[in-house]
């Protein structure tokens, strides 16, 4: 099933061991091609795997990747746009949710550009007990220097124009 602009879909993300890690409840997509999917959204449900659930505060643009192995979200704060980045497989739509498996590694970016990399204790216990490969390890850490080098370069999303231009659509799309 192709998803189109407009459709509000969840998005499931997994551990390794192929657990449910975490749901959010609704996102609207925005524009996908054969490389990327672009959705929105804003105060959308989560539901972490042990059942407890929060809101998300504000508005959210999640790029999604079908060759790259990590997803971008940035966050649209009063203070500037802050960019979380989550080291993960390639995405995959099903018909149920959009869908990846999480590698624990996470790059924060904050509105000045400045980046931390966060959750390496997770990974390194992760990559025992969840038996990650040395092809998926060796994939993680080439993903990761393509992740910085493109929030260094500024490329699509961090040049921020993009992310606005998106933040606009969603907007739109909700009035109607």
């Amino acid at each position: 099933m192709k998803l189109s602009t407009g459709m509000t879909v969840p998005i499931h993300s997994y551990k390794h061991n192929k657990k449910l890690h975490r749901i959010w409840k609704k996102t609207v997509v925005l524009y996908q091609d054969e490389d990327l999917l672009v959705t929105a959204n804003n105060r959308t449900k989560v539901i972490e795997s042990d059942g407890r659930s929060w809101h998300t505060k504000e508005p959210a643009i999640c790029y999604f990747y079908s060759d790259l192995w990590f997803n971008i979200i940035g966050m649209l704060k009063k203070d500037g746009i802050y960019f979380y980045c989550n080291l993960s497989s390639p995405y995959l739509y099903d018909g149920e949710a959009i869908k990846y498996i999480d590698y624990d590694l996470d790059v924060k970016v904050f509105p000045d550009g400045k980046y931390i990399l966060l959750d390496e204790k997770e990974y390194e216990t992760h990559l025992g007990s969840m038996c990650y490969s040395n092809e998926i390890q060796t994939i993680i850490n080439n993903q990761i220097k393509t992740l910085i080098q493109k929030i260094e370069n500024k490329e699509k999303p961090f040049c921020l124009s993009d992310i606005k231009a998106f933040h606009e659509q969603y907007k739109s799309l909700n009035k109607k």
